[in-house]
C-alpha cells in the first residue's frame, strides 16, 4: 500500500487534513474514520494500514482545529461541532466523487457517530459502524462515572475554557485542545438528557436518513461510553438495520478495550477480523 497526507476545503474557508492509504490490488471498498474526539487521525493510521494492506482504501482526518486542520491559531478557530459535522460530510461527498463505484463504510469513534445526526451527505455510506459512539448526558452513567461526567460539564469546561480562549485539554491530562465553541456546544449537549437532538429545534437532523446497515459496538468498563449512552445513540437510527453488540472481551479471550482500544493492533486478529467480516458481509 502507498499513503499520502493532503488538504481538502471544508464549510466557511475551513481546510481539512486528510491520509489517505491506498491498496496495491483495490477491493473496491473506501473506509472512512471519523475520530473521537480531540483525538488526532494519527491515533487510526494502523488501522488504516492493516485494512488498506487487504484491499480497502482508507481515508483519516481531522476535524478542524484538530491537529494539521487549521489548529495554528486556536484561539481565533470559531469552529463548532455542526461544523465537524460538515467536515465530515464533507469528506464523504469527496471520497465518493473520487470513487464512485466503491462501497463506502463509514466508521467511527465516539464523537463520530454522534456527528451522524447533523451530517447532510450521510446517505452517501453504504453502511455504518459505531465504535463506542453514545450520548454523552451525565444521567446516562452510574457511580464514579456518572460523577465524571458531571464534573466535565460542569467544571472543567466552563470555567477553564475563558481562561484560555479554548478547553485546554492537554493542560489537563485529556487529550488535544479544542476549538472553545466545539466545547462550549458539547457542553450544552451533555447537560441536556436530549443530548444533540436539542439541535432538532434549530435544524434538520439526519439520523432517519439513513437506511443501511449499522454495526453499533461498546464495550464494559468503558468510562466516556456506557453501555445505556451507546443504546441510547443507536435508538436514534429508526429506518437503519441495526447489529447491536456489547462485547464481552472475556468471551472473545482478549484484553480489556475499553474505550480506545479497538484500534490498537492488538486486536487484530479479533476485533479487526470482526470488522472485516461484518463489511465483507454487508457488501
Amino acid at each position: 500500500m502507498t499513503s499520502e497526507t493532503f488538504k481538502i476545503q471544508s464549510g466557511n474557508n475551513r481546510s481539512l487534513s486528510v491520509s489517505k492509504f491506498t491498496p496495491k490490488i483495490p477491493n473496491n471498498k473506501s473506509i472512512v474514520i471519523s475520530s473521537a474526539t480531540g483525538v488526532l487521525q494519527g491515533y487510526y493510521f494502523k488501522f488504516a494500514i492493516h485494512f488498506s494492506t487487504i484491499g480497502f482504501t482508507v481515508y483519516t482526518f481531522d476535524y478542524s482545529g484538530i491537529g494539521a486542520s487549521d489548529s495554528d491559531n486556536l484561539k481565533s478557530n470559531t469552529s463548532n461541532l455542526s461544523d465537524w459535522a460538515i467536515d465530515q460530510s464533507n469528506l464523504l461527498f469527496f471520497i465518493k466523487k473520487e470513487n464512485p463505484n466503491h462501497k463506502l463504510t463509514l466508521i467511527t469513534h465516539s464523537i463520530g457517530g454522534q456527528l451522524i445526526g447533523l451530517n447532510p451527505n450521510i446517505k452517501l455510506v453504504d453502511n455504518i459502524i459505531m465504535i463506542c459512539s453514545q450520548s454523552g448526558y451525565w444521567k446516562q452513567f452510574n457511580g464514579f462515572n456518572r460523577f465524571r461526567m458531571l464534573t466535565f460539564w460542569y467544571a472543567l469546561i466552563p470555567f477553564s475554557t475563558p481562561i484560555f480562549n479554548y478547553f485546554p485539554a492537554k493542560h489537563l491530562g485529556l487529550f488535544e485542545n479544542l476549538p472553545k465553541q466545539v466545547a462550549y456546544q458539547w457542553r450544552q449537549w451533555g447537560i441536556h438528557p436530549d443530548y444533540l437532538l436539542r439541535e432538532a429545534n434549530t435544524r434538520q437532523l439526519h439520523f432517519n436518513e439513513v437506511n443501511c446497515n449499522v454495526l453499533s459496538i461498546s464495550f464494559p468498563r468503558d468510562k466516556f461510553a456506557s453501555k445505556a449512552s451507546v443504546d441510547w445513540l443507536t435508538d436514534r437510527f429508526t429506518n437503519a438495520t441495526i447489529d447491536r453488540r456489547h462485547i464481552i472481551p472475556e468471551d472473545l479471550n482478549i484484553n480489556d478495550v475499553k474505550h480506545f482500544g479497538f484500534f490498537k493492533d492488538t486486536f487484530k486478529d479479533s476485533l479487526w477480523k470482526l470488522t472485516e467480516q461484518w463489511i465483507e458481509n454487508k457488501t
